[in-house]
């Protein structure tokens, strides 16, 4: 696992109280030229209220792991997330609610 993935497991989604990564809300996390990371992620809904929320988490959690870098977030809702995409870690949580 990566610096950055261990990074984001840190961040947690505050209504479902589970990591974005066991809710399989990050895509991808890409170190492009220089010192850029772009994560490629989703919410659980367009309109998810903690959005700002989770995606400023992912800012100061990776900004933190890797001062000095310019986090980019790239918010995709293709494809759309669902249950499907929880790891059986994540589901464990969620059903311990």
């Amino acid at each position: 696992m990566s610096r950055a993935e261990m990074a984001l497991y840190e961040v947690i989604d505050p209504e479902l109280m589970v990591n974005i990564m066991d809710l399989g809300l990050v895509y991808d996390i890409e170190f492009k030229e220089g010192k850029h990371l772009l994560v490629t992620m989703t919410l659980t809904t367009p309109s998810c209220p903690m959005g700002e929320a989770i995606q400023t988490g992912v800012k100061n959690s990776l900004e933190i792991e890797f001062p000095g870098y310019e986090i980019e977030i790239d918010l995709t809702f293709e494809p759309a997330w669902n249950y499907d995409m929880v790891s059986s870690e994540g589901m464990q949580q969620l059903n311990n609610r």
